[in-house]
């Protein structure tokens, strides 16, 4: 009776933070009480990898053939101009994400008309020189590429940051643990459950945004020097720790 009337007491005090509760976890166990602590903890930190996805696509209305030469073409291009913008010492790589050649039909009514040979050819830069995505965007379009398909800006360290705030929510919950039990001048008898996890919000759509806008001024014939005033800014990555747990008390 003692402990039931503890948990209604802290249920008023520490509405929506922390309570204390009690309930019978299987029909076999005797009823015991417990405390509840949810905890969280934050930071914002710069990014220092990019990653940027280029698509080289072209087409042909009469041979696969000639469309796949000219994709092989500009592609060779686009490669060579990352690859040397890119410092493989520090992590940085190029991989070939995807590559397909298919005929294009079109649709009049139930009648299907082959329209041409179109070519894909995908490859993915991760940086970590940040200063130079927008130089690198610049450049692979001047080297021939048809799409940014994707920028991403991602911490190196997302592990590192991620068991930091997890220390940090942990004290916040054992501070809060101690107030508690020092108010109801009660124990701690046992971790109940205990459940933690760790996520990374990056809000960067709007880059790719950008980098839509400067390809569309290149297919309208604007002058490299201009498309290439458009800049990209990498922002912030916020990282999340949350931390809940129940413990017994005596």
């Amino acid at each position: 009776m003692k402990k039931t009337l503890i948990a209604i007491a802290v249920l008023s005090l520490f509405a929506g933070c922390t309570t204390l509760s009690s309930q019978a976890i299987t029909t076999n166990q005797p009823e015991r009480g417990y405390i509840s602590v949810n905890t969280s903890a934050n930071t914002e930190v710069a990014p220092d990898v990019a990653e940027i996805s280029f698509a080289v696509q072209t087409s042909d209305t009469k041979s696969m053939q000639k469309a796949t030469v000219e994709n092989k073409q500009i592609s060779d291009k686009v490669f060579a101009q990352l690859k040397s913008m890119i410092d493989t010492k520090n992590g940085d790589y190029i991989k070939t994400a995807d590559f397909s050649a298919n005929p294009i039909y079109t649709y009049s009514g139930s009648k299907k008309n082959f329209d041409r040979y179109e070519v894909s050819n995908r490859v993915i830069v991760h940086t970590k020189s940040i200063d130079k995505v927008g130089k690198m965007i610049d450049s692979a379009i001047a080297a021939g590429a048809t799409n940014v398909d994707n920028l991403t800006f991602s911490v190196s360290n997302y592990d590192a940051q991620c068991n930091e705030l997890i220390k940090i929510a942990s004290q916040k919950a054992n501070d809060r643990l101690s107030v508690i039990t020092k108010i109801f001048n009660t124990e701690l008898d046992g971790i109940r459950t205990f459940d933690v996890s760790c996520n990374a919000n990056n809000s960067n759509s709007p880059r790719l945004y950008m980098a839509k806008n400067m390809l569309s001024a290149v297919a309208d014939g604007v002058g490299a020097a201009e498309s290439s005033s458009t800049s990209i800014s990498n922002g912030v990555i916020k990282i999340y720790a949350n931390l809940n747990a129940t413990f017994f008390v005596k």
